[in-house]
């Protein structure tokens, strides 16, 4: 009698995937430790410049814009070792030999990245407030600032795991994903800053000011994210 097999779900799938990129980070600490090492590096050089600013204004202005220059350029370099273990290995011919949508790969991958990059940001984001607002302090709203950090950073990985797939095998692949990666993520990026600067700095206008960079960013995640994942079987099999 012929036992049938059962094929596993696309959760099951998810899932396992997601456990292998976890446990691999884990295991060799390559990405976090890089990330989070170049993030402390810049934060400790433009927390020496602005020590010399004489207006606390200024540096409130400026702290929005420094904080994403440590999140984009952090990023920048995790999502460059996101495929490294895979193609260094050759694990990612395997996975896609696996009768699987290939859109989990990428729902997988892009919650791993998303959790990499929020564990480096747990550990800046005290130390952001130490080096740049230690001694001028910040506007009454600045909790809100984690609204516009959470939507960009989920935007970062999700996009950021379409264009690492796009530029695994390329020449120079840490250029061609910055040359990729800015100018896509420009409105995002510029939602961002704008309410985190708002926040900080605080003033009258600043709810609606966040509310529309808000809006502009998830609306930005929403459709990105989501032509990132019709994308990717296509991308990932060509």
């Amino acid at each position: 009698m012929a036992v049938e097999m059962k094929k596993p779900s696309t959760w099951v799938h998810y899932k396992a995937l997601l456990r292998k990129d976890l446990a691999q980070e884990l295991h060799t600490k390559e990405m976090i430790t890089s990330m989070g090492l170049y993030a402390l590096l810049v934060l400790v050089v433009y927390g020496a410049s602005l020590a010399q600013a004489g207006s606390e204004l200024d540096i409130q202005q400026m702290a929005g814009g420094l904080l994403w220059v440590v999140v984009l350029f952090t990023s920048l370099l995790g999502l460059n070792r996101s495929f490294s273990h895979e193609k260094e290995n050759g694990c990612l011919e395997s996975i896609l030999l696996v009768p699987m949508d290939r859109s989990v790969i990428f729902l997988a991958k892009a919650t791993a990245n998303l959790v990499f990059l929020l564990i480096v940001e747990v550990i800046c984001v005290p130390l952001f407030f130490f080096f740049f607002l230690g001694t001028v302090g910040a506007a009454e709203t600045w909790p809100l600032m984690f609204a516009p950090l959470l939507a960009g950073t989920i935007g970062i990985a999700g996009i950021g795991t379409l264009l690492s797939t796009i530029t695994i095998n390329t020449r120079g692949k840490d250029v061609m994903l910055a040359v990729l990666f800015i100018p896509l993520m420009f409105p995002l990026l510029w939602a961002c800053v704008s309410a985190t600067t708002g926040v900080l700095v605080g003033g009258e206008e600043v709810m609606e000011t966040f509310t529309t960079s808000m809006a502009l960013a998830g609306g930005y995640d929403v459709i990105m994210i989501l032509v990132s994942w019709v994308l990717y079987d296509f991308v990932v099999s060509a």
